[in-house]
């Protein structure tokens, strides 16, 4: 599944990073959607569900997030909707860890 986030805030680290395999931080804007697919390893056997997908959450809670490759470049989103079929676009397109 993939779950859909509205990005609230992120650190000036994202727009800095300047490493080949992590030059798509960059792209991350405060305001734009993105889009999270949950797969294998990341689901959890017992759950069937990735940690940090807002599951729980209610629509206006905001959950903070962390990329992987750079710990400084993070921030903050809020759920919009879970997908049960992912069509994440290529842009803007994420995978939980």
């Amino acid at each position: 599944y993939c779950v859909e986030f509205r990005t609230e805030s992120l650190s000036p680290q994202c727009a800095s990073e300047r490493r080949p395999f992590a030059r798509w931080m960059q792209y991350l804007r405060q305001g734009h959607t993105v889009c999270v697919a949950c797969q294998p390893p990341a689901i959890s056997r017992d759950t069937q569900r990735c940690s940090g997908d807002g599951h729980d959450a209610q629509r206006d809670k905001i959950l903070h997030w962390e990329a992987i490759g750079n710990p400084q470049c993070q921030g903050t989103w809020k759920k919009i909707r879970q997908l049960e079929h992912c069509s994440c676009p290529l842009v803007h397109s994420f995978i939980f860890t």
